[in-house]
């Protein structure tokens, strides 16, 4: 592994590139906060993707990737006169000394649940105005439902137990089936389906379920299912019944066409 001065030595040389880069090339020169921010997104979805394959080696390039950006930003920002590098790594440092007084302070804890109350705690001494405000408005709405369960968690806004949670996850299915039994709007029964989710999401919390990855496991679970059915078909899929179509989905699940254990 490298020493900590060759990890040093290593950002410097980014720094440089990313001077030269946007001094000399034409693409680089052209680019904006704006325009990088779809890439930016791009790439910590790949960098995502990555960590799901426990692919060491793509997630050391997606890191590459995504520190490119970060010290891309960086540039286009001392630019503009607003700030640097420099100025945002000492932002973050500082931070973390403020919010880690168990470490940097006299502050005792007991485990990590108390350090998340503090964190949350400490965010609104700093003039946060709300528990909610630091979740992004643009996070997938699954991830979204997980982090401000999260955070409301840490001053008691929770269910006492899992049982009550999964009562939670059946009053809301009766919602919903009453809904649609009733005809009712279907922006009720969007509500309605939308709080199904919601105590679903507060449910796999209590289980120690991440819900989107949950999901994104079975999503490739039925893509490699349905692709088997496809590279297997006798006959365009369109031109068979779902009996046949089943059958094949069920060699698939028999032939262990299941996501790598490492994931």
């Amino acid at each position: 592994m490298n020493t900590y001065q060759q990890k040093l030595d290593a950002f410097g040389r980014l720094l440089t590139i990313m001077d030269e880069l946007r001094e000399q090339c034409p693409w680089d020169r052209k680019q904006t906060l704006e325009s990088l921010r779809n890439l930016t997104i791009e790439e910590t979805y790949e960098l995502a993707d990555a960590i799901l394959d426990n692919d060491l080696q793509g997630i050391k390039e997606e890191i590459g990737d995504l520190m490119l950006h970060m010290t891309f930003y960086a540039k286009i920002a001392s630019e503009q006169e607003a700030f640097d590098i420099a100025d945002a790594l000492h932002a973050i440092c500082n931070k973390l000394i403020s919010r880690h007084p168990h470490i940097y302070g006299d502050v005792k804890v007991k485990d990590e649940e108390e350090v998340k109350q503090n964190w949350e705690q400490l965010k609104l001494k700093e003039g946060k105005k709300s528990l909610l405000e630091g979740v992004p408005n643009s996070l997938p709405a699954m991830v979204k439902a997980y982090r401000m369960q999260e955070k409301t968690k840490q001053v008691g806004f929770e269910w006492e137990n899992t049982e009550q949670v999964w009562a939670k996850v059946e009053e809301e299915l009766g919602e919903l089936q009453e809904n649609i039994r009733n005809r009712a709007p279907q922006a009720e029964i969007e509500e309605e389906f939308g709080d199904v989710l919601f105590s679903l999401v507060n449910y796999a919390r209590f289980i120690g379920v991440d819900p989107e990855t949950a999901l994104e496991r079975v999503n490739r679970k039925f893509k490699s299912r349905f692709e088997y059915i496809e590279a297997r078909a006798p006959r365009p899929l369109k031109d068979m019944t779902l009996a046949e179509m089943d059958a094949l989905w069920n060699e698939a699940k028999a032939a262990g066409r299941k996501l790598p254990t490492t994931m």
